[in-house]
Parts: structure tokens; C-alpha cells; sequence
């Protein structure tokens, strides 16, 4: 009884600690990058934002960096990683599966060729972040359109997501073959992954539906928990199986276009911090979805806080979470003992 209690009180600790992690990183943030702003200039800065009267004793350049380069950046972190983990924990439930992540429908494939089309043939006249969403998309819709009704078999979903993905691969890689060097140094830097290019236009167009499809899928935590059993067992208890796993489906789709649209390609992120949640406070999805939001906005937050400060250069936050997500998976996966739902 006295080990029971314990287990309780460690797991509201890590849960308290880990909803708390994402405003405390946040503000630790604004104070990281190239130029430095002491604690107390970021205070009058950031004031002075809200009081107008204020400004006269801040800096122009002060205010410039917050506003148009650290908060949307910033912000940005959040979303995606928030996004990113959500829909991995999501898809992971609905497919009884932890080594599933968000980019299994072909999303990472799909927004890769749509970027790159707007990059090398439309001249930015239709903006990439568009771009990538609209064929993010799309993929998603052919799979489904392929793969059928789900109860047809998760399987298939799986498999005609690495056609769809094979498909769209090759259009990029022909896209490549034709563009200009100008342009290619451009889709390359996209494809990494990176916040360095974020701004209040990009955050105005994907934050609506990132948080539509948060807001989805967190209400429908609980009742991840019924669609992780058998269909059998989910229809017992009353759950409409076909209309909900398509629910989930598509909610995971939305946000995690929406993120890769304006972030890129950020890997990783969706497949391990699910896992660590579930290694933490076990595999009950109302808790593990909301831990999940608020532990992938800490996760993003701060890949991205040691991209800006590790070097002179920035290493796009991309490349970060693939380089440490990798090994710790690795880890993670050796460490576990136990079987998963």
C-alpha cells in the first residue's frame, strides 16, 4: 500500500514538473540568441510590448528582436513540438504500435515535394508553407483513398503510406534534378528543419489549425484508450471504431502538416517523447496525450535554444533532434522491459 502511494506521488511530481517545464523554458528562451539582452532589459522589453508609455526607455533593437524574431520563433517551438508529439502519441494508441510516428502517411514526403515545387518552378508565388500543406495533404487523402475503410486492416494504411511516400519521394527527387543551385540550397535548408524563419504570416496561417487539431485530439484522449483494445472489444463498449480511428487520423494529419509546413521536417520528435511519457506515468492516453503536448513544446524549446547557442552557426533544429533522438531511442528501447498496452 505504502509502495502504491509513493508510485502516486512520484508520478504527480513528474506530471507537475513536466506541464511546468514549457512557460519556464519559454522565458529562458527569449533571452538566448546572437545578441545578448540581460534579464532585466528583456523585462522592460517585453513590458513595453504591452505599455506604450513604456517604450521611449527600451531600445528599438530590443524590441525588434522580441517581436519579430524571438517570439514567433518561440511560439513556433512550441506549436510544433506540442503538434508533433501529440500526433505521434495519437497514431501510436490507434495502431497499438510505439514504434509508429506522425510521418507514416506519407506527410514528410508530400510536404517535401510541395515546398519544392514552389521553391524551384512557382517562383515563391504561391508561398511553400502553402505548398508543403497542400501536398501534405494530399498524400494523407490518397492513402486513405488507397488503403480503404479502416477496418480493412491497419496494416494496409501502413503499407500504402511507404508507397505514397516512395511516389512522392521520387517527384522531389526529380524537382531536385531540375532546379537551380539558388533554389536547391533553399529546399535543402527547408527539408532539415528549421524555426530560424518563422514569423507572425507563417504563425497567423498554421496556428489555427494546430491548435484545431490539438484541441481534437486532446478531447479524444479518453477515448484512445477504447480504440487501443481489439474492434471488437472497442464496439462492445459502445465506440463507433470506423468514425473515431478516421477522427484520430485526420486530426494527427492536420496538425502535423500544419507544423511541418512552417517548421520543416523536424524527425524524431514524435516518435520518443510519447515513449518517455509512457515510461514515466504509464500508457493511459488521458494523461499521456496532454504530458505529451507539454513535454514536446519543452523538447522543441530547447533542441532549439542549443542550435542557437551551440556554435556561430546555427545547426538547423532538424538535423539536432535526429542526431539525439536516434541514440536515445536506442536506449529507450533497450531499457524497456515491459510490453507496451
Amino acid at each position: 500500500m505504502g509502495e502504491r502511494a509513493g508510485k502516486n506521488k512520484k508520478s504527480k511530481a513528474l506530471i507537475i514538473l513536466i506541464m511546468a517545464l514549457p512557460p519556464v523554458l519559454f522565458v529562458l528562451s527569449l533571452n538566448i540568441g546572437s545578441y545578448s539582452i540581460s534579464p532585466e532589459e528583456l523585462g522592460k522589453a517585453l513590458l513595453s510590448l504591452a505599455v506604450p508609455s513604456l517604450r521611449q526607455d527600451v531600445p528599438q533593437a530590443h524590441r525588434d528582436i522580441l517581436l519579430h524574431i524571438r517570439l514567433p520563433r518561440l511560439i513556433l517551438a512550441m506549436a510544433a513540438g506540442a503538434s508533433l508529439a501529440v500526433s505521434g502519441a495519437s497514431l501510436q494508441a490507434l495502431f497499438r504500435n510505439p514504434l509508429v510516428n506522425e510521418y507514416i502517411l506519407g506527410l514528410s514526403s508530400g510536404s517535401a515535394f510541395g515546398a519544392a515545387l514552389s521553391l524551384v518552378f512557382l517562383g515563391r508565388s504561391v508561398p511553400p508553407q502553402l505548398a508543403a500543406f497542400v501536398f501534405a495533404m494530399a498524400a494523407v487523402f490518397a492513402v486513405l483513398l488507397i488503403a480503404g475503410r479502416p477496418e480493412s486492416g491497419l496494416v494496409s494504411l501502413l503499407l500504402t503510406g511507404v508507397i505514397v511516400s516512395a511516389f512522392f519521394s521520387a517527384l522531389l527527387m526529380l524537382v531536385e534534378f531540375f532546379a537551380s543551385p539558388y533554389a536547391l540550397q533553399s529546399l535543402f535548408y527547408w527539408l532539415m528543419g528549421n524555426l530560424a524563419l518563422a514569423g507572425w504570416r507563417d504563425l497567423a496561417l498554421a496556428l489555427p489549425l494546430m491548435a484545431a487539431g490539438l484541441t481534437i485530439l486532446i478531447l479524444l484522449r479518453w477515448r484512445m484508450n477504447v480504440l487501443s483494445m481489439s474492434d471488437e472489444e472497442a464496439r462492445a463498449v459502445g465506440a463507433d471504431v470506423r468514425r473515431e480511428k478516421w477522427l484520430v487520423i485526420l486530426a494527427a494529419t492536420l496538425v502535423t502538416a500544419a507544423a511541418t509546413s512552417v517548421a520543416g521536417i523536424i524527425g524524431w520528435l514524435g516518435l520518443i517523447v510519447p515513449h518517455l511519457v509512457r515510461m514515466a506515468v504509464g500508457a493511459d492516453n488521458r494523461i499521456v496525450v496532454p504530458l505529451s503536448a507539454a513535454l514536446g513544446a519543452s523538447f522543441l524549446l530547447a533542441a532549439d535554444a542549443v542550435t542557437r547557442s551551440l556554435t556561430s552557426i546555427e545547426i538547423p533544429v532538424g538535423i539536432f533532434t535526429s542526431l539525439i533522438g536516434i541514440p536515445v531511442f536506442l536506449v529507450l528501447l533497450k531499457k524497456s522491459k515491459k510490453v507496451w498496452l
